[in-house]
């Protein structure tokens, strides 16, 4: 049983032949119908989105779309994905390692309070698994500080906050589409800007500076003629990718559906392990990317390894950013909850479409672990 499974179904294989059938493989109408769908989720006349390659992508374009480059410092926690350290410094700015809470595992928001400096131009602040960061005080630190912020809501997508979509509340919000998120475009990610100029900008520098309009390339035809104005990457996203994206958004309800159910079973099942720590939470308006555990360090090898003789695989999100030899010598503030963190978390499966039982062989596999019948 792996970690992550993709929910495929006919309907995915008929949007590939579709897109495929066109024979326009590039940027084109599917790209526009997926970037609608989107749009349509987010529910916010006053945000924007752009389709681009990658979520790695989105993160690196929303940064230079704040303005970030050399000498200027960008606050993320050093819980976090890899992506998110490698747009900073592709930016050629420098990374600042905060903490996160104890219970959600996103930002702390004081923390990072306190690492602000005369450098620093904005903060990455990632939801995480199941939950989501405290977006009120991020958008009160924002603009006590004069800083931009960049959402990345790669585990967030159909999650709402206070009651609004991701995406319509943060300043800019970065989605994800590889091929593990709950919404998979084989690959691919988005970027949801405030304003038409970052739109405009943000089309260009996707598209290695072209610019074209993208209302063309949308009709599944280009321009021969266009000026280049500005730094430029090669991170549109592909009509096919983007066909599998609109088949995979229109099944969002289910998959939500599924994985609540999925992340309900799992607190059940753990419920009354001393030595297992749950993300608990109210998951009614989530939807979670991951499940994952925290047990004691010294017992987290025993445990991935006991699995996996069951044929239950597992995973460990994340590393912590200041393990890694490229950010040793990054600046940072107190890690405590980070490292203990990354001691003691263990990624269990967690799928859209789960086989009957799959979830409970999980649990009794746990639970047999450390002792404990099979709950009835």
């Amino acid at each position: 049983m792996p970690v992550f499974a993709p929910l495929l179904e006919a309907e995915e294989l008929e949007a590939a032949r579709s897109a495929l059938k066109l024979g326009w493989l590039g940027m084109g109408s599917y790209v526009a119908e997926f970037e609608d769908e989107l749009a349509r989720l987010i529910d916010a006349p006053d945000r924007h989105v752009a389709a681009v390659s990658t979520g790695h992508a989105a993160l690196h374009l929303g940064l230079l779309l704040a303005g970030v480059g050399p000498g200027d410092e960008v606050i993320t926690p050093a819980f976090n994905n890899v992506a998110d350290f490698q747009a900073i410094l592709a930016t050629g700015a420098d990374p600042v390692l905060g903490d996160v809470d104890d219970r959600t595992l996103c930002i702390d928001v004081e923390k990072a309070a306190e690492l602000v400096g005369p450098a620093t131009k904005a903060v990455i602040a990632t939801d995480y698994a199941c939950a989501l960061c405290d977006h009120g005080a991020l958008a009160e630190l924002a603009e006590l500080r004069g800083l931009r912020v960049l959402h990345d809501a790669a585990h967030s997508i159909g999650s709402r906050w206070e009651g609004r979509p991701v995406g319509s509340f943060s300043d800019m919000t970065m989605f994800s589409f590889d091929p593990v998120k709950a919404v998979t475009a084989i690959d691919g990610g988005a970027l949801v800007v405030r304003t038409e100029e970052e739109l405009e900008r943000l089309r260009e520098m996707r598209l290695i500076g072209m610019g074209q309009p993208a209302a063309e390339m949308y009709g599944n035809r280009r321009a021969w003629t266009y000026d280049v104005r500005t730094l430029g990457f090669r991170y549109h996203l592909a009509n096919l990718h983007a066909a599998i994206g609109v088949a995979q958004m229109k099944k969002l309800p289910r998959i939500a559906a599924a994985r609540r159910e999925a992340c309900r079973v799992y607190d059940e099942g753990f419920a009354d392990l001393d030595q297992v720590r749950v993300p608990g939470g109210d998951r009614s308006d989530s939807v979670p990317f991951l499940y994952h555990v925290r047990v004691p360090a010294e017992l987290r090898d025993g445990l991935r390894t006991h699995l996996a003789a069951l044929g239950i695989d597992t995973g460990i999100h994340w590393q912590p950013g200041h393990s890694f030899t490229l950010l040793r010598e990054c600046r940072r503030g107190d890690l405590t909850v980070t490292d203990g963190v990354g001691r003691e978390i263990v990624t269990l499966p967690l799928h859209s479409a789960p086989a009957p039982g799959a979830m409970e062989r999980v649990v009794e596999g746990v639970r047999s672990f450390f002792g404990e019948p099979a709950r009835g």
